[in-house]
This record gives C-alpha cells, sequence and structure tokens, in this order.
C-alpha cells in the first residue's frame, strides 16, 4: 500500500515561524514533524510515500533529500499553483494507482496503528475509512456527524443534524474510487471526495485512543514539544531504529554556556544561548542565538523573531 501525505500547505496560522520553515519541517523535540508520519509509515510497512508540496516545496524536497532514510522511497508533487485537499490528491491519482491507500496530514502527531486501522478498512467493504478521535471540544472544532456505524456529515455541512463527539484526525484509507469524486482545481477532499464517498458505498470510521495533536496553530505547536513530551519521548527507541532519528529536549549541537539555565524547554541544533540567560517553558528553534543575560519564558524562538505564548487550558486540537 502507497501513503499519500498532504504538505503542500502555507502553514499561515504558524506565522511567522513558516515565513522561513516549511509546515512540515517544523520540528517537535528537535524531529521535523514530518518524520514521525515517516516512521509511522515505515513501521506499519509501508514505504512507497507521495508527498505534495508548493509552500517553501524545494526546501522540503532537499531536506528530505538529504535525510538518510532507509527502505523509503519519497516521491513529489509539485503544485505551481496550490490546489487544496482535493485537488492535489486529484493530481496524484496517476501515481497512486489502482489501489487503496493511505491518507495523512502532515501537520499532526499521533501513535495511530497503521496497521490497525488498514484491518479495519479491509474488514468494513467500505470505500473508505476516516481515523477519527473523540474530544469534548468536537462541538467547537467541527464534529463528525455518524449513523448506524458509517460517517454521514462534516459540521453539518449536508444537514443531516447528527451531533457526536468525534472529529477527523486527518487520517484516511481510501479506495481510488474516490477520483471519481474529485476535482482538479482548488478545492477540499470534504466536500468533493469525502461527500462522494459517503453517496456511493460509504465511509467507515476507526476510532483511535491513544496519542494524537494538531500542531498546525503556534499554541498547539508550543504544548506539543512542551507537555506531552514523555508520551513523545517513549517513541525514541523505536523511531532510532526506524529512521535513524528520536525525539530530544536538548540538541548535542547547540552550545550553552554553563550558567544558564533551562527549565522545561526544547533547544534545537545550533543554537548558541550567551552566559547568565534564563530559558524556561520555550521553544528556541535550530539557529537561535540568545545574548548573554537574556531571559526566555513562555515562548517559540525562531532565528528571526519570539512568540511570546499565552497560557490557558491545554488544547492541541483545532480544526480541520
Amino acid at each position: 500500500m502507497k501513503a499519500f501525505i498532504l504538505a503542500a500547505g502555507f502553514g499561515s496560522r504558524l506565522r511567522p515561524l513558516t515565513d522561513h520553515i516549511p509546515k512540515p519541517l517544523i520540528p517537535i523535540l528537535n524531529i521535523p514533524s514530518l518524520f514521525y508520519i515517516f516512521f509511522l509509515l515505515k513501521q506499519a510497512g509501508i514505504t512507497e510515500i507521495i508527498c505534495n508540496i508548493h509552500h517553501h516545496g524545494d526546501a522540503i524536497r532537499e531536506f528530505i533529500g538529504s535525510s538518510n532514510l532507509p527502505d523509503l522511497t519519497v516521491t513529489f508533487s509539485e503544485e505551481p499553483v496550490i490546489l487544496g485537499t482535493g485537488g492535489g490528491l486529484k493530481k496524484c491519482e496517476k501515481l497512486l494507482g489502482t489501489k487503496e491507500f493511505l491518507l495523512v496530514n502532515s501537520d499532526i502527531i499521533t501513535d495511530i496503528d497503521f496497521r490497525s486501522l488498514i484491518r479495519h478498512h479491509q474488514q468494513s467493504g467500505r470505500p473508505g475509512t476516516l481515523a477519527l478521535y473523540k474530544t469534548p471540544e468536537a462541538e467547537t472544532i467541527g464534529h463528525i456527524g455518524i449513523e448506524n456505524g458509517l460517517v454521514k456529515d462534516f459540521r453539518n455541512q449536508r444537514n443531516t443534524g447528527l451531533v457526536s463527539s468525534y472529529i477527523y484526525t486527518g487520517i484516511a484509507v481510501l479506495s481510488p474510487k474516490i477520483f471519481r469524486f474529485l476535482q482538479e482545481e482548488y478545492s477540499s477532499i470534504v466536500t468533493t471526495g469525502f461527500t462522494g464517498l459517503i453517496d456511493n458505498g460509504g465511509l467507515s470510521h476507526y476510532l483511535h485512543k491513544g496519542l494524537w495533536m494538531d500542531i498546525g496553530t503556534m499554541q498547539n505547536y508550543w504544548h506539543a514539544n512542551l507537555d506531552t513530551n514523555s508520551v513523545i519521548t517513549s517513541m525514541s527507541n523505536n523511531m532510532e531504529l526506524t529512521i535513524g532519528m528520536y525525539p530530544h529536549s536538548i540538541s548535542p549541537e547547540a552550545v550553552i554556556h554553563n550558567d544558564t539555565q533551562i527549565t522545561g524547554s526544547v533547544i534545537g541544533k545550533g543554537c548558541h544561548i550567551g552566559a547568565h540567560s534564563t530559558i524556561m517553558n520555550s521553544v528556541l528553534l535550530p539557529g537561535v542565538t540568545i545574548k548573554p543575560g537574556s531571559t526566555i519564558i513562555n515562548s517559540v524562538v525562531d532565528p528571526y523573531s519570539t512568540t511570546m505564548m499565552e497560557t490557558p487550558k491545554k488544547n492541541n486540537i483545532s480544526s480541520w
């Protein structure tokens, strides 16, 4: 089975980070977010991957090309004009061929078992299966309408009146039948492909109960690095064996003065932190320089900007 990863978006909600870094390469615990998906795919035995790219597409292509990803074949579908989730998938119809495939958003962190999802899909006999996640915030985020075990609606867009506590995770197993309903121009997969399958064979669903978070906003990105540290790092050993890299809080290639105080923070590769500095509950992306005597608290810092974070209740989930 092949996998298609949606990696072409502008990452507008993550600006100013995405002004300089493509969203799929923004690191979570010093590992590009996209590589967590690569790890899970390879662990499930899926080694043929197609990524659509647009915003900072050359940077994504070059970074992946220079990374040592044993036994993974990554093909790029470049979009000179961005096509959205529906049009981007339609463009890859020939690349994906005539067999079922896995669809994954690039701006999520999860520990989903792709093998279990695929088995569930095959047993359903339906042309598509969406992975769902239960959250008390579903009504605010955008709930999935379910009836008789099948997905019937998204945020009541089809006026079914169906309400649930489930949201779509950005992960699905799909039959090539979906291409009949997709449009070649800019479009949403929800209003074209998913709706088409609902009316022509049905969409089943798979409930994921483990780790899942959207990292598409600055607040969620900050929380993903700091609040779920232990959950993500529990995957370290398997990740290192599978793709040769693992999540870690402090890069060994950071230069940190001995009398610097670092608490609950992530420090990226090539960072230089001056003497008598204090770094608390913050994420420093690769290449950041902190002047001596500085205090950085509750912030996300890249080499060009510093974004202060508010600290409301934890929320690693946002709308799809």
